[in-house]
């Protein structure tokens, strides 16, 4: 009962933590969505220079750990005078890309080469055969996985605790060390954590189901 008190107590910062949560991921994975779309052109296009400039994005995220990027992003773009928000949300952007690219890339070349030359056959030219046949099929196989992508960027932004900002698991080590009982408070957030990802979890799967029916 101590804990359900406190969670109640608590709820007024823990929500406002929360909505910032949400808001960091939302913005970061829309702009991911961007980036891997960019470069999952670049790494299709069998231009090598461009499938070199992918390949160098994806090994640089995959190769260094995401904290490290966020500070990067933080102390490099706040000398620049931009906002500690829009730093992280840029360097969640920038590593979400990478994976969200190679999600695109495998759901793009999973299309039958087929349907390519069948609307090249009609008269389509490319962009347009992408934009009217290909990409709509690949995003319905893209969409399980960028999901999935959506619930990791979803947890990885409790990152942006290590730069100050007040999010949700910055909330609970704030609170813990006020009065020196953190599995208390991170017991509270992870019920948030647990409550943002079964909402969006239910958002995608009904996503799908209405992509399913409208096949």
């Amino acid at each position: 009962m101590e804990i359900f008190s406190l969670f109640i107590e608590t709820s007024p910062i823990f929500l406002r933590g929360m909505l910032l949560t949400f808001q960091l991921t939302i913005v970061a994975v829309f702009i991911a969505i961007f980036i891997g779309l960019f470069f999952s052109f670049l790494k299709i296009s069998n231009i090598k220079i461009l499938e070199w400039i992918a390949n160098l994005y994806i090994f640089l995220v995959r190769g260094t750990p995401l904290v490290v990027q966020i500070f990067i992003f933080y102390f490099g773009l706040t000398a620049l005078n931009i906002s500690q928000f829009w730093s992280v949300v840029l360097g969640l952007a920038f590593h979400n890309g990478a994976y969200i690219a190679e999600i695109f890339r495998g759901s793009i070349q999973s299309v039958d080469k087929g349907q390519m030359e069948a609307a090249r056959s009609l008269g389509m030219s490319i962009p347009l055969s992408m934009r009217r046949i290909i990409m709509p099929q690949a995003f319905r196989r893209a969409l399980p996985p960028l999901g999935n992508q959506f619930i990791i960027a979803l947890k990885d932004s409790s990152l942006a605790s290590f730069i100050g900002m007040y999010e949700l698991f910055n909330v609970a080590t704030t609170l813990g060390s006020s009065d020196f009982d953190y599995m208390s408070y991170l017991l509270i957030v992870a019920v948030y954590y647990l409550v943002l990802v079964l909402f969006f979890s239910l958002l995608v799967g009904k996503v799908e189901k209405k992509m399913a029916s409208s096949d």
